[in-house]
């Protein structure tokens, strides 16, 4: 529409210009080209007059539109400055400490838990004595007293085994040993292993999994699966984890100087998301070296991460938003969803090896060990199996499509040297030639 008033205005000008001439060579006898000539003047003129006029038009437009864009600007910087302050506002908010809140219904159930033990004892007692009456003659066996139950633990490690009987803690009380923990954390005796992730078939290190051991006064390495339990018990996991996290930052950065490529994984317990002192210590740590986020995978066992609640599922949020990503191990069945993992920030599955190679394994999930590894990656995540200890294991799960692999075929735990983590000297490392049982 521009274009054709545009058009209508040079058309009018040019007749003006024209009956301009055509008055004065006509009316007033001026000779032709004289009239064509002012004709032309007039005609210039007004083209003139005209591009004056459209270019005065355009900047008032264009000034307009700047200043309607300064003012959009303007509302969105503080819009933006608003929800800024919100964000602040929000992460200042400490968590809940529902440990404290929960501890006393805890130990009532418990309580209720050993009562309802009692009394099925009892009633097992009385049965088998019923039960002998009419035989007197035949002698009753002894009813054997119900072995407790098992606590379930937490452990950088990946699934565990028993612990010897006789270790260095056996036979002490459960009050001795957590002062024993007690001591070493106070004394920096709680010593950091890696044991490597490698690609398969070629196997190159491209990860390393961090694990915990504790070395007694005497010199003596002492397992996770072995002392954990007791940490748990006294609440010092969040300790333990606020040390762990510090010297795997430290190890991130050495091995980002080798090869940005390699990455840590590192096992933190459930509790400690939901301490409120030791989870602001790791978040401010961590969020000072977010940089290194890429290489540093939080780890959470299956079991445990079914069992978050709201406010631990909060502070895994807060860690995914600063770029930092999880990873699930011990898996113990296939019932998975890998959408809602990946939206959790979860990008790593370890399974056993044993699991994966099952002939039960479809039993327990919906999803068959064979298909697993091409699920998990349409959806991001990465399939890790662990626990391999034999060549005949790693054919087998070449031909399930595993990329990575962990176990004691490629590699054991070594100690972190003491150059890792910033010390001048290795007072709490023990050389790798220290005995240390094969429970992890």
């Amino acid at each position: 529409m521009r274009g054709y008033g545009s058009l209508f205005l040079a058309i009018c000008m040019s007749l003006i210009a024209a009956s301009l001439g055509a008055v004065l060579h006509l009316a007033l006898q001026m000779p032709l080209i004289e009239a064509a000539l002012i004709s032309l003047v007039l005609l210039f003129a007004l083209l003139a007059l005209e591009v004056s006029s459209a270019r005065r038009r355009d900047r008032a437009e264009f000034a307009d539109r700047f200043e309607g864009l300064a003012r959009a600007a303007a509302d969105i910087a503080r819009e933006v400055g608003e929800m800024r302050h919100r964000v602040v506002a929000l992460e200042k908010v400490p968590l809940p400490d529902l440990k404290s809140e929960l501890d006393p219904l805890a130990r009532e159930i418990a309580s209720l838990a050993e009562l309802v033990e009692d009394v099925a004892q009892s009633v097992a007692t009385h049965e088998a004595m019923h039960a002998a009456r009419p035989a007197a003659h035949e002698e009753v066996p002894p009813m054997q007293p119900a072995m407790p139950r098992e606590p379930a633990t937490y452990a950088p490690v990946p699934a565990p085994r028993p612990a010897h009987a006789n270790g260095p803690l056996a036979g002490k009380a459960e009050d001795e040993i957590r002062a024993i923990v007690q001591q070493a954390i106070d004394a920096g005796r709680i010593e950091l292993y890696l044991q490597p992730v490698v690609t398969l078939p070629q196997r190159k290190v491209r990860y390393y999994e961090a694990l915990s051991r504790m070395r007694l006064a005497d010199g003596t390495v002492i397992e996770a699966a072995r002392f954990l339990p007791a940490a748990r018990a006294a609440g010092l996991l969040p300790r333990i984890d606020e040390k762990l996290v510090h010297g795997c930052v430290q190890v991130v950065r050495r091995l980002a100087a080798k090869n940005r490529e390699i990455g840590l994984f590192l096992n933190i317990a459930p509790e400690t998301l939901i301490d409120r002192a030791s989870f602001t210590e790791i978040l401010g740590y961590l969020e000072a070296n977010r940089a290194l986020a890429p290489s540093l995978v939080l780890e959470l066992p299956q079991s445990a991460y079914r069992a978050l609640k709201p406010a631990e599922l909060l502070s895994m949020s807060m860690l995914s938003e600063r770029g930092f990503r999880f990873s699930l191990d011990r898996i113990q069945d296939f019932r998975l969803d890998p959408r809602g993992l990946h939206d959790r920030g979860i990008r790593f599955l370890k399974v056993p090896a044993e699991l994966m190679l099952s002939k039960e394994a479809g039993a327990v999930g919906h999803i068959h060990p064979a298909d697993l590894s091409d699920l998990l990656s349409r959806h991001g995540i990465e399939l890790v199996a662990d626990r391999i200890e034999s060549e005949s294991i790693v054919v087998d799960l070449l031909e399930m499509d595993v990329r990575f692999g962990q176990g004691y075929l490629f590699a054991q735990p070594r100690p972190v040297r003491a150059e890792a983590l910033g010390i001048p000297e290795l007072p709490l490392m023990r050389p790798a030639e220290q005995p240390v049982a094969r429970t992890a």
